[in-house]
């Protein structure tokens, strides 16, 4: 089963963007090499889909967290062997050695670059495989990762490259030696540098990301089967937001509800947010903003968070949300398991719209006890309305009032809030004397 996650839920956390401020795939981008950067995209992209794979990358990178292995290459050596390696192929060993002669005697009448390159080439790749045959050596590997590091190890056992790691890279070599080497690593172990190559990508991926784990103290969630239905969360807060205040969750088949209220600026959206951000880092066996999380694979996750007008399609801000919904309850209702948040539904409609359609749409939402739903409202009167449904859960995000002055706490509670400083706050900016002036 794919993981499916819409366009709208991607921007709305801010899930990719290597250029985008604040975004979770610029707070784990600190690879050292374009491979690095390739692949860690690719993983944001393609999160896993099955708790097997999950927890076997998570326990992978636990390694590499435990190990503290700093990255052992040179990035500019590493682009050069590509760019050598990844040549195209240049036929028999005769041809290459043929095509060697002419590019030396090239190089000395026109200056061409060609023989040049190719010498910095099989410097570079000798210097790559030096490193990571030290690099391989001292690694004791867990079983999970063993087998992909037996197969680096048999490569690198080749005699062929035994002999040419320990080749001076800094002594000329004679025009049939560089042929030779250039025929052997283009066409005869092609497949093996690829291989090779991509196991550095790896490493500079696990190396960074299980660094920043370290450093924000983050941990590794812990993948159920789809049909367990639970998400469980001990202190989880939004990973890119220094010093964020970390909240419990619980949500399962007999609590797959969760219906949040609060005041603005409560912290509900944000709450949103880190959730999201966590059960998508999950599903990527990355590391998460928590002290412990569990969950049960979905195949989807929509959200519905900042929803706005569409003047291209003409639509309303209201009807933009009537779309959104709609979309979210045609993927409900296909069967799938997903995790659905929805913060302030119909905030564009009058207040007794509002509350029937909050109402009604919470209430179609949790019949469907194969997803996780958390909606948010500021229309309190829904929640008692809903209490009806046991496998409801009510939780606020509280403000205490200092005087005449808000302060938040971004703690979940239990309960519905009672909490009403609307009034409160457009006094305390001084609007209403603003307009008497």
């Amino acid at each position: 089963m794919a993981f499916n996650l819409d366009k709208q839920t991607l921007e709305e956390l801010n899930l990719t963007g290597k250029f985008r401020t604040g975004s979770v795939y610029a707070l784990f981008n600190k690879v050292k090499t374009n491979g690095g950067e390739r692949l860690l995209d690719q993983m944001f992209r393609h999160p896993l889909e099955e708790a097997g794979a999950i927890n076997e990358r998570s326990n992978i990178l636990q390694f590499f967290e435990r190990a503290g292995y700093t990255f052992p290459f040179d990035p500019q050596q590493l682009t050069q062997m590509r760019e050598y390696v990844d040549a195209a192929g240049t036929g028999s060993a005769l041809m290459v050695l043929m095509q060697t002669i002419v590019k030396k005697i090239l190089s000395g009448l026109t200056r061409d670059e060609r023989y040049r390159k190719s010498i910095q080439g099989l410097q570079a790749t000798i210097g790559v495989l030096q490193r990571c045959q030290q690099f391989i050596d001292t690694m004791q590997a867990p079983a999970v990762y063993r087998q992909r590091v037996e197969a680096i190890k048999k490569i690198l056992m080749d005699k062929r490259l035994q002999r040419l790691r320990e080749t001076d890279i800094y002594q000329s070599m004679p025009l049939k030696t560089l042929a030779h080497y250039e025929h052997l690593l283009k066409t005869e172990l092609h497949g093996e540098m690829a291989v090779l190559l991509s196991y550095i990508d790896e490493l500079d991926v696990y190396i960074a990301v299980s660094a920043v784990s370290k450093s924000k103290g983050f941990n590794y969630a812990v993948a159920f089967a789809p049909e367990k239905n639970m998400l469980h969360a001990e202190n989880l807060r939004h990973p890119c937001i220094d010093k964020a205040i970390g909240n419990q969750l619980q949500m399962d088949q007999h609590s797959n509800v969760l219906f949040l209220t609060g005041a603005n600026m409560a912290g509900k959206s944000t709450l949103m947010k880190s959730i999201g951000i966590g059960l998508y880092l999950a599903h990527m066996g990355f590391p998460v903003a928590a002290e412990q999380m569990e969950f049960s694979v979905r195949q989807g996750l929509y959200s519905s968070i900042n929803v706005s007008d569409n003047i291209g399609l003409g639509y309303s801000h209201f009807y933009a949300e009537v779309v959104r919904v709609k979309q979210a309850a045609e993927a409900a209702a296909s069967g799938k398991r997903l995790l659905l948040m929805f913060d302030e539904l119909f905030k564009g409609t009058n207040v007794k719209d509002a509350y029937d359609g909050t109402l009604a749409i919470t209430r179609s939402f949790a019949d469907y006890t194969d997803c996780l739903f958390i909606v948010s409202t500021h229309i309190i009167e829904v929640g008692e309305a809903l209490k009806d449904k046991s496998n409801i859960r009510f939780s606020f995000m509280p403000t205490i009032m200092e005087g005449a002055v808000p302060r938040y706490t971004y703690q979940l509670r239990a309960g519905i809030t009672e909490d009403r400083q609307g009034m409160m706050i457009i006094r305390n900016e001084g609007i209403l004397e603003m307009m008497e002036d």
